[in-house]
């Protein structure tokens, strides 16, 4: 029962009854039920508290899911929401090379005239082109054609 020593949950009558709420009516996501039934099992004010194992088996996930849960409890300050919800990421995970400028470049680069010994642009050929240009990033023939695709920008 280490859980309830190191961070007990302790719900008012109004979040408890909210959780209540939201685990019987409404529209939730299953992760967001799951965790608002651990919080209930979990309340110290409803009375004795069983141990993670047990809560674990009844609710139907790990003991592990039943200690982050409590976790992010204690770590929210109390905030039933922000335990229930899902965390915000703050930022993509890796940002994009292609910025509006870089994305003006390789447009201008593909409206100008193809180089000597070719009809045409293609996305590999502008992808050589790119390579050798110092102020864009060397992007693949990809994620150009995706950059054309979405302006609209057909290659002729």
């Amino acid at each position: 029962m280490p859980s309830q020593k190191k961070y007990p949950v302790g719900l008012s009558a109004e979040d408890r009854q909210a959780l209540v709420r939201m685990t019987t009516t409404g529209v939730h996501s299953a992760s967001m039920i799951r965790r608002a039934r651990v919080l209930l099992a979990l309340d110290v004010s409803a009375g004795q508290v069983d141990p993670r194992a047990v809560i674990a088996a009844r609710i139907g996930v790990s003991c592990e899911t039943v200690r982050l849960v409590s976790k992010r409890f204690a770590d929210s300050g109390g905030d039933v929401w922000a335990t229930v919800g899902r965390k915000k990421r703050a930022f993509p995970p890796v940002p994009s090379a292609v910025t509006g400028e870089v994305e003006a470049r390789l447009i201008a680069l593909a409206c100008s005239t193809p180089p000597k010994g070719h009809a045409r642009w293609s996305l590999r050929l502008l992808e050589k082109h790119v390579a050798l240009i110092e102020d864009i990033p060397s992007l693949d023939h990809s994620t150009i054609g995706r950059v054309l695709k979405k302006r609209n920008f057909v290659l002729m």
